[in-house]
């Protein structure tokens, strides 16, 4: 049996190729992928099972490639505004991320954020909390100025690394 992450690794390669149809026999197990109108379709079941389970596969399986389709272009909008921001202002620092995690801008719901544009922020201000597998990591500013711009929604997956936000140094 295959597991998920070489089917989504197969996936990928025919996604690439020019390869119109795939089809992978081993033991019981049997995966046929056909590109579609430019998407590809999966099926896995075993040999030895009639086609209606082959058909009912695609239905599950056809979301996964749509669904990575619209991440990689979102990925490049945030650097593109973020490179006109950094020109615009060379004064300006950025607060990054410390780790792959999801940022709070606030400590609960029904609390107001820790900090909002125009608020002014010392070395040891605490900007936002960024949680990763279930801890709260509270981001402290690092820098003495002014919050500029808030470069991520509440809620929001974010990469190590990543600018959270624009502070104009005092």
């Amino acid at each position: 049996m295959l597991k998920i992450q070489e089917i989504r690794e197969i996936i990928k390669l025919v996604d690439s190729s020019s390869v119109d149809e795939f089809v992978f026999e081993q033991d019981d197990t049997k995966l046929k992928l056909k590109k579609h109108n430019g998407q590809t379709v999966v099926a896995q079941a075993p040999v030895a099972v009639q086609a209606a389970p082959v058909v009912e596969a695609p239905k599950a399986a056809a979301p996964a490639p749509a669904v990575e389709a619209p991440k990689a272009p979102e990925a490049p909008k945030a650097p593109k505004a973020e490179k006109k921001e950094v020109v615009a202002d060379a004064n300006l620092h950025k607060i990054t991320s410390p780790m792959v995690g999801t940022f709070y801008s606030a400590p609960n719901p029904e609390s107001p954020a820790f900090v909002k544009v125009g608020d002014q922020v010392g070395e040891e201000s605490i900007v936002c909390i960024v949680e990763a597998m279930k801890l709260f990591n509270e981001i402290e500013a690092e820098v003495t100025g002014e919050i500029v711009e808030i470069l991520v929604e509440n809620g929001e997956l974010v990469e190590y690394g990543q600018p959270l936000f624009l502070v104009k140094e005092a």
